[in-house]
């Protein structure tokens, strides 16, 4: 059995979860990145035995950037990536369309900084760009049909969750790459 989809007057609670939960996930990333040296950051923990546990780096770089992706998208704006000046910044080994979710472990080895401040500030833009679309967003267009490729359609609802959802898996992953570098919190 499915839920009953939200209507207009019962979707601003709606709203206010999609927020909490994007925040939650973004202060995980606080706790991960707490303390830690660029050389830490940019380690993946396990390289031979689990190639596939990322580095920090790479974890808050790929959230920063599927929420910098889906919510321009959905707003109809440019990317932050780079309206905010961040692939100057990053300066990364990677063509622009590069598909992160689909990197092989040596390409997510290649997203590394040399200033964790660049990292964090585009994870802030990127955060800050969410809550300002969630914000302004009328209850009402959660139930926008977003996309017809799926089955069933995706609604303005389902994306937004399913953007939080990935943000709050890889921060998740983020405080387990720590603990695996050995170091605490």
């Amino acid at each position: 059995m499915s839920e009953p989809a939200a209507t207009s007057a019962s979707a601003a609670p709606y709203i206010e979860l999609l927020l909490a939960s994007l925040d939650r996930s973004r202060e995980r990333f606080d706790r991960a990145l707490e303390g830690v040296s660029v050389e830490q950051a940019n380690t993946q923990p396990a390289p031979e035995l689990a190639p596939r546990i990322d580095s920090l780096t790479w974890l808050a770089w790929h959230t920063a950037r599927e929420i910098d992706m889906q919510i321009s998208a959905l707003a109809g704006d440019e990317l932050l990536w780079t309206a905010g000046g961040f692939k100057e910044r990053f300066a990364l080994p990677l063509p622009d369309d590069t598909e992160d979710w689909r990197h092989t472990p040596d390409q997510a080895a290649l997203v590394r900084v040399n200033d964790l401040d660049a990292l964090i500030e585009y994870l802030d833009a990127a955060y800050a760009l969410a809550r300002h679309y969630l914000a302004a967003l009328a209850p009402q267009a959660l139930e926008d049909v977003i996309d017809r490729t799926w089955t069933p359609p995706v609604t303005r609802a389902v994306r937004l969750a399913s953007i939080i959802d990935d943000a709050a898996q890889h921060s998740g992953q983020a405080v387990y790459t720590r603990r695996l570098l050995g170091l605490s919190g």
